[in-house]
């Protein structure tokens, strides 16, 4: 099994194949699950029990993979690196690996195999021995005979199942030295709990007793001299007293062996002989042989690792060694379910020790306690076990002392333990967990009856992790957590603080006929601030639909009445390529334009499928306003500037580049989280010439305006680490060279650690990497934010070579199925069956698709451009970025301050007052008013596909002025009065079911009105809309005069200064005062009034 297990680990992780590999086996029979040698006896079927069918041979690559059966390697060359076979095969090597495995161990009063022996004793270790027991068992003087098997380990109640399944025999007698059975995995009580159910079955069990001398006549086994002088009369034996390593082979060869056996071998399983090596049951590590699968699988994994992986295409890796290897093991044995992980022993490392029913201290006992040493109830060590044990059913602790170090983790692990202990004989269950006196940790423990916590306490001991959960909780139990839906909360609970919005508000908005998340945004702004309740407003709000009896809609938006996943696969499967040929084939209305919420999940399916680029013409109307201009807007309307520096490693040189571009635009600098320079205040205008500098640099886009992957984080790992495993640098630049430019659902952050001191913090990323000595754990689904997930070990010691294929299959899969604007935390969170369903998915392909969603990432990551290297390339796309289209000046929309010796905007107003503005401010009566040229149709770039827009300067105000394809130009005043910003040219067109159309600010998704300015999400605002006619191929705006809309809507009354922003902040005014016009809640007129959509309500975790 071990061999087998190391020649699959070579074929899958030798991508670059440079090894050949030759094995020899002496059975007839392909590799086999010996393991399961038990369920032979009921197929009969040794094709049931191939590990590999015979068709997987059959495929491999006769120049990778050869292999004999029948056929012995009888001696080993070490000096001429050869090896011979029983069938005078001579095979040449320049790596031996020898895994011969062990043999039965018999007592010496018995022949060895090949000499004259008794019929009727047997062994149970393979096919042959099987094969042997069953015809034995049919001979007529065994037929209704008693079977007697010695030992009582694992390997003996499997034999003792095996025998007592057989009808020709009438009686099954185990033979124990020790007072209970499976004394290596079990205490004393565990263990009688397994002698009852043994019993129980009709299995008779002689206890602290041994074969002394076999008894036979003629040549055939009769009998069985006991050590206590008794006879017991049996037609056959088996033996399972132990193993013994098969070293003659290596002996032979002149290689180091233990007296004892065992083949001597080094932390990196290398022999005595140069080139070669020894795994599994055969090889002895610092004088200890393992007879367990699990050791020798992580043998295989270590060679192979170290075979393939030290050095690859992505970087070196530190050789793995040989560790203390886990020894936990959860078998079936005699219909019993029996499990012992970690430190099983751990309450015997010291002679003092007591059991007592769990109880309370009251004040006086806990003072007696403490002030008594030692602190624990004691024994003297010849005292027996059983005036240890709990009386039938109860909670017991088992308290040890031992010496210890104080003060931190380890001297935790090492130093006092104490025991819960559960016992129910009537059930057949036992469970005994050991845990660290202070109960922060779990060592180990053993499992009787009921082993269903197996895995997840395994994981607990092997991560030394602290428990978050009272120790009581892993033996009584504890209820399942279901998502939040703020149940236990009152009603007057504050929900949202930006808005104070308590639960009670939500309820009585459900009562009141709200039912959908946008209608409850709009109706009590919920969510319209930071968005940080948005996810627990969600859950309370589709808790109180349920209890009214409603079901909530997981609808994309009212345009399309699909799921983001369902939408997805129509795009993919009817490969659809744009907007319009989208919202024809799946759209609720075929001419509709779309709103701020489908259009960039649109935009980003079309970028996860096609990847063509986002500035293009007809995919351009489809992106929020950071994908618009490649860039993050800040809330003074200016960009950030967020070059690639994939891993975190980047040049001298190139930091020289990123400080003179500050300099010379005047730009804020920062150091980000994920390790890369950020440059704010860059105006549009200025970004081509900035990233022309870059890009001639050598630098790329970040994509840190996307929905897509951010950075991948790592530490220093091997190349400067003095506790480095694993080069993480360059494992992350691989990753994020790899993914860059992907576009998802939500944003997506990588991190990788070369250490379990896991300094780039991968367990806080969607998903991140954590060298081991044995490979890479693969964290998934983690992230930071208002609801923070720790990362979920999704696979563990994966090899270098491997991770790719993990990561493509997860992105891909997350890319294809999670919900608009989901994070991957959430995603897993909601997916059904979790992430124990993803692991079937992922890793062991049930679904049969993980072939695809590899080809398909691979597909997509050769369809990369860089972004911004295209728009620098291209004067037509340059232009874009103008800040007004009738005029080269500029205009500063936020007040600059200098902090720190940098350069930023004013602080905004921690809250402004409403702003309604309308027509009827103006002082000129629109029957004034005069069309004055301010653009060309050239200038706004339409196209019948998508909507364009530009803004333009008149005297000191901005207007913006919109083309929608088949419904002609709309102006409106360029800033949005929610926060002051000057960016509504910027936002989404969009229109509603009943064909508003509307502009959605891309700060805070405020949707007015193009038609009369009205805000369709919050009443406490409204904009002032222009009409505009085209004359030839100018467009042409009605306005007063620049001096009276100026007084109304100017640049210079509007714009946010530090003293002003600190007067509203301490609650000046009750509304806002522009040349004599008081503008506020209380103004109202035809302009400024109306209803409100459906359609989308001020969506705050829409924003970039």
């Amino acid at each position: 099994m071990v061999g087998i297990a190391f020649i699959e680990k070579m074929l899958t992780l030798d991508e670059a194949k440079r090894y050949r590999l030759v094995t020899c086996g002496e059975e007839s029979h392909l590799a086999y699950n010996r393991v399961a040698l038990t369920d032979y006896f009921q197929h009969r079927s040794v094709e049931k029990l191939y590990l590999n069918q015979v068709e997987w041979y059959a495929q491999q690559d006769p120049e990778r993979f050869l292999f004999y059966t029948g056929e012995q390697a009888t001696s080993l060359d070490t000096v001429a690196h050869s090896v011979t076979t029983s069938k005078g095969r001579k095979i040449s090597y320049d790596y031996c690996v020898l895994a011969t495995g062990s043999e039965s161990t018999l007592p010496p009063f018995i022949s060895p195999v090949g000499a004259e022996r008794p019929l009727g004793i047997f062994v149970y270790r393979n096919i042959s021995d099987l094969d042997n027991i069953l015809s034995y068992s049919e001979q007529e003087h065994v037929k209704g005979g008693r079977a007697v098997v010695v030992g009582g380990g694992l390997i003996g109640l499997e034999a003792a199942k095996a025998v007592f399944d057989l009808e020709t025999i009438s009686e099954v007698v185990i033979i124990n030295r020790q007072l209970f059975p499976l004394s290596r995995q079990l205490d004393d009580e565990g263990g009688e709990i397994v002698l009852r159910r043994i019993e129980a079955m009709g299995v008779r069990v002689l206890t602290r007793t041994s074969v002394k001398d076999i008894i036979t006549s003629d040549g055939v086994l009769t009998g069985l001299s006991l050590s206590d002088d008794r006879y017991l009369k049996a037609e056959m034996v088996i033996y399972a007293i132990g193993i013994t390593p098969r070293d003659d082979l290596a002996r032979r060869a002149g290689l180091k062996c233990v007296e004892k056996g065992g083949i001597v071998i080094n932390e990196q399983l290398q022999t005595s002989a140069q080139d070669v090596y020894a795994i599994g049951e055969c090889a002895s590590w610092k004088g200890n042989t393992y007879g367990l699968i699990a050791p020798g699988v992580e043998m295989a994994d270590i060679l192979s690792f170290n075979f393939t992986q030290v050095e690859t295409g992505l970087g070196g890796f530190k050789p793995r060694v040989m560790n203390m290897p886990d020894l936990s093991t959860k078998l079936k044995l005699m219909g019993v379910d029996v499990a012992s992980f970690g430190d099983y022993f751990a309450d015997k490392r010291v002679s003092t020790s007591k059991v007592a029913v769990a109880e309370p201290l009251t004040r006086d006992k806990g003072e007696k306690a403490t002030d008594t040493k030692p602190t624990v109830w004691q024994l003297s060590p010849s005292e027996t076990d059983h005036s240890n044990r709990a009386k039938e059913g109860e909670v017991a602790i088992n308290i040890v002392t031992t010496e210890t170090k104080r003060g931190n983790r380890q001297a935790a692990l090492d130093g006092p333990t104490e025991c819960l202990t559960y016992r129910d004989p009537f059930s057949y269950v036992y469970k005994k967990y050991i845990f660290t006196a202070d109960g922060k940790y779990l060592l180990g423990g053993m499992m009787v009856g009921d082993t269903s916590d197996y895995v997840k306490l395994v994981s607990l001991v092997k991560k030394k992790k602290e428990l978050e959960e009272p120790p009581s909780k892993f033996i009584v139990g504890s209820g399942s957590k279901g998502p939040d839906d703020g149940a236990d909360l009152d009603d007057d609970t504050q929900i949202c603080s930006c808005h104070n919005v308590t639960k009670g508000a939500i309820s009585e908005s459900v009562k009141a006929g709200v039912t959908t998340m946008a209608d409850l945004k709009a109706k009590t702004k919920i969510g319209a601030g930071c968005g940080g309740c948005v996810p627990l407003a969600t859950n309370i709000f589709k808790a109180e639909m349920k209890k009214t009896g409603q079901a909530v809609s997981n609808h994309l938006c009212p345009h399309f009445g699909m799921t983001r996943q369902e939408l997805f696969s129509v795009v993919k499967i009817r490969k659809l390529k744009t907007f319009p040929e989208i919202m024809e084939a799946a759209g609720v209305k075929k001419d509709s334009l779309g709103c701020e919420i489908c259009k960039p999940v649109i935009g980003s399916i079309l970028s996860s499928l096609y990847n063509e680029l986002v500035i293009a013409p007809v995919h351009h109307a489809n992106q929020d306003t950071n994908d618009k201009y490649l860039a993050n807007i800040q809330r003074n309307g200016t960009f950030s500037v967020v070059p690639r520096v994939a891993g975190g490693e980047i040049t001298p040189d190139k930091l020289i580049v990123l400080g003179q571009v500050a300099n010379k635009y005047k730009l804020y600098t920062k150091i980000t989280g994920g390790q890369r320079i950020d440059l704010f205040g860059a105006h549009k205008q200025d970004l081509p010439d900035i990233w022309e500098e870059l890009v001639a640099a050598g630098f790329e886009s970040g994509h840190a305006y996307g929905k897509a992957l951010r950075t991948v984080k790592s530490c220093v790992g091997t190349t400067w680490c003095r506790y480095g495993i694993g080069d993480s640098v360059g494992m992350a630049i691989h990753l994020e060279e790899r993914y860059k430019g992907i576009r998802s659902p939500h944003k997506f952050k990588g991190g990788v650690s070369g250490c379990v001191r896991e300094c780039a913090e991968a367990q806080s990323k969607d998903f991140g990497l954590i060298a081991t000595d044995k490979g890479w754990n693969i964290f998934l689904a983690g992230n930071g934010g208002s609801n923070p997930r720790h990362g979920t070990l999704f696979a563990r010691d994966v090899p270098p070579s491997m991770v790719v294929h993990i990561l493509d299959r997860f992105l891909m899969y997350y890319i294809q199925t999670a919900d608009k604007l989901m994070r991957t935390a959430r995603w897993v969170e909601q997916f059904d069956g979790g992430i124990e369903r993803l692991k079937k998915i992922l890793l062991n392909d049930e679904l049969g698709i993980c072939a695809d969603l590899e080809r398909e990432m691979g597909e997509l990551i050769g369809t990369y451009a860089d972004e911004w290297k295209a728009v620098v390339d291209d004067p037509a796309r340059r232009r874009q970025f103008r800040q007004f289209v009738n005029t080269d000046e500029h205009r500063s929309q936020t007040e600059i301050i200098t902090e720190r010796g940098q350069e930023r905007p004013a602080d905004w107003p921690k809250q402004l007052p409403p702003a309604k503005l309308c027509e009827s401010n103006i002082g000129t009566p629109k029957s004034q008013w005069e069309w004055r040229k301010l653009a060309t149709i050239h200038d706004l770039m339409p196209t019948d596909d998508a909507t364009t827009s530009a803004a333009v300067k008149y005297g000191d105000s901005q207007l913006a002025i919109f083309h929608i394809p088949r419904r002609g130009y709309f102006a409106t005043q360029q800033m949005c009065p929610h926060k002051r910003a000057f960016v509504l040219d910027h936002g989404i067109v969009g229109d509603d079911m009943d064909g508003n159309l509307y502009v959605s600010c891309p700060l805070h998704k405020r949707n007015f009105r193009l038609t009369d300015g009205k805000c369709l999400n919050d009443e406490d605002f409204s904009i002032i809309p222009f009409d505009v006619k085209q004359e030839g191929d100018n467009l042409l705006v009605l306005l007063p005069d620049s001096d009276n809309l100026d007084a109304i809507i100017g640049t210079s009354k509007w714009m946010v200064k530090q003293a002003s922003a600190e007067l509203a902040s301490r609650g000046g005014g009750e509304g806002i005062e522009i040349a004599g016009v008081g503008i506020g809640l209380a103004e109202s007129g035809s302009a400024c009034s109306g209803g409100r959509s459906a359609c989308s309500g001020g969506n705050a975790s829409l924003d970039w």
